[in-house]
């Protein structure tokens, strides 16, 4: 029978492994979350994230590989938090490019935070929306606030406990945005087309 000193050894052998899987899985997720903020903070300036999308996604596979016997570790809080900035930031980046959007085995993420991404995609395609508004660019507008309805459609479709995916809350920030968004946009082209009604009677008197 084993005595209690090499029981205890056993644990904290154990124990040290887990803690140093978590600060390397702490130290990941903060870079994670730094790639896909610098990312969406590129698509803004139209600059050419794809280095920083894949600098993510290879993060992201290391922290996978990291946490392969630590499941526990890999569905916590700050890790899911951190893959769910990824997810986002891929989707958007493929909506910018008229791209298929990429799935969450194609990102290396799990579905819940895939989901949760992708309502998050809302608000930051809505940004470009008001952008191409203030350039006076209605359709490119009306293209994204097109794309803000399908992701909101898909979105609608889970109904889920919270335990599974905390989603709920998000649909109805999404549903508010793309109904603000639509109002927005029709005042703007309302706004144009009067503009444009104006131009040709200036031009027949």
């Amino acid at each position: 029978m084993r005595g209690l000193p090499d029981i205890v050894s056993e644990i904290e052998a154990e124990m040290d492994e887990r803690d140093t899987v978590r600060e390397l899985a702490v130290k990941s997720s903060r870079a994670i979350g730094r790639l896909a903020s610098s990312a969406i903070r590129g698509m803004h300036r139209r600059q050419d994230v794809g280095d920083t999308v894949r600098s993510m996604r290879d993060e992201v596979a290391k922290l996978r590989a990291v946490l392969g016997d630590h499941p526990d570790l890999y569905h916590s809080g700050m890790v899911a938090n951190a893959l769910q900035e990824v997810a986002e930031a891929a989707i958007v980046e493929a909506l910018l490019r008229g791209t298929p959007l990429p799935g969450p085995r194609e990102i290396g993420v799990p579905s819940a935070a895939y989901l949760l991404g992708l309502a998050d995609a809302v608000g930051e395609v809505r940004r470009f929306a008001l952008d191409a508004l203030r350039a006076g660019d209605v359709p490119a507008s009306e293209g994204h606030l097109a794309a803000m309805e399908e992701i909101l459609e898909a979105l609608l479709r889970f109904d889920y406990p919270a335990a599974l995916v905390a989603i709920k809350p998000k649909q109805d920030v999404a549903r508010a945005l793309v109904e603000r968004t639509r109002g927005e946009l029709a005042v703007a082209a309302r706004g144009v087309e009067l503009e444009r009604k104006l131009d040709a009677l200036a031009k027949r008197l």
